[in-house]
């Protein structure tokens, strides 16, 4: 992610806390014509301890952040890099310092565990905190299935990062990192997609992901459906974006030939309600409701 896709990011997370309207005031005229308008998903949702979100990706160019399940100190999703290369990458901030030393030793993000195949490291430059990266040449046209849950320690909380790998047809604990929140579980949830290239070639690319099928885990041990989520985008001023709810989904495209036919930016977009749907087995991996 970007210091300026951080920013965006982190508006549209707290933004659906109140369902604000939008991300950023006013335009950012560096960006045009640079990179792909960064486009995202803000669903409302009270605090929990699981945010589980699916996505199916259509179009794909290096260089792009599919971010799946975003929170209020974090995100996880999928990357392709500039090089071809894909993984998943997920991150914790402890500060919105872009300096990675910045923050005091005792208040910075710390590894709890990890899977073996997965790397971590410190990250900046777009605020600071921990991060990892577990390679995996995940596929277009193709549903995989994420989730970050959460466990308060006392003035620190615990996140983790969990992957259903389609090949081993099992979940994966990735990752988990605890951070200073004041005892905070999961709140302001949101996926967006991003142009992290910004070469000016990458914004003839189209990027396309379909979201479907998310739900909250509340802290008094309730599944809830997540039907609703506001379309909102970063400062870029360039309009081929498109946002819409159909089929069960919702839909972000960014970039290319991109026309804005569905979604208005701010919109909030509705799903039928789930009705006799029923709630992923996964949200039990976050174990019991807080007492």
């Amino acid at each position: 992610m970007t210091k300026d896709g951080f920013r965006a990011a982190l508006v549209a997370g707290l933004a659906t806390i109140a369902m604000a309207a939008g991300a950023g005031a006013g335009a950012d005229e560096k960006l045009k014509d640079i990179a792909c308008r960064s486009v995202h998903l803000g669903y409302p949702g009270e605090a929990g301890t699981a945010f589980y979100n699916e996505i199916t990706i259509r179009e794909s160019a290096v260089g792009t952040y599919f971010m799946v399940c975003g929170w209020d100190k974090g995100y996880f999703g999928l990357q392709e890099l500039g090089n071809g290369k894909k993984l998943l990458i997920f991150s914790v901030w402890d500060s919105e310092s872009d300096d990675p030393n910045a923050q005091k030793a005792e208040a910075r993000t710390r590894l709890v565990d990890k899977d073996e195949k997965t790397r971590v490291k410190r990250f900046g430059g777009e605020g600071s905190g921990g991060q990892s990266f577990y390679d995996y040449d995940w596929k277009l046209d193709e549903t995989y299935k994420l989730m970050v849950s959460s466990r308060v320690d006392g003035q620190r909380t615990e996140y983790t990062g969990w992957f259903f790998v389609p090949e081993e047809k099992g979940w994966r604990k990735l990752v988990t990192f605890s951070t200073v929140t004041g005892g905070k579980d999961l709140g302001g949830y949101y996926a967006f997609i991003e142009d992290f290239r910004r070469d000016r070639d990458s914004t003839t690319h189209a990027r396309r992901a379909e979201f479907a099928d998310a739900w909250l885990r509340t802290t008094s041990g309730a599944a809830v459906p997540l039907t609703r989520a506001r379309f909102t985008a970063d400062r870029n001023p360039v309009m081929n974006i498109d946002a819409f709810a159909k089929d069960g989904r919702f839909t972000l495209v960014t970039g290319g030939a991109t026309r804005n036919e569905g979604a208005e930016l701010r919109e909030v977009m509705e799903l039928p309600t789930a009705g006799a749907a029923v709630a992923p087995e996964a949200l039990k991996l976050a174990g019991p409701a807080r007492p």
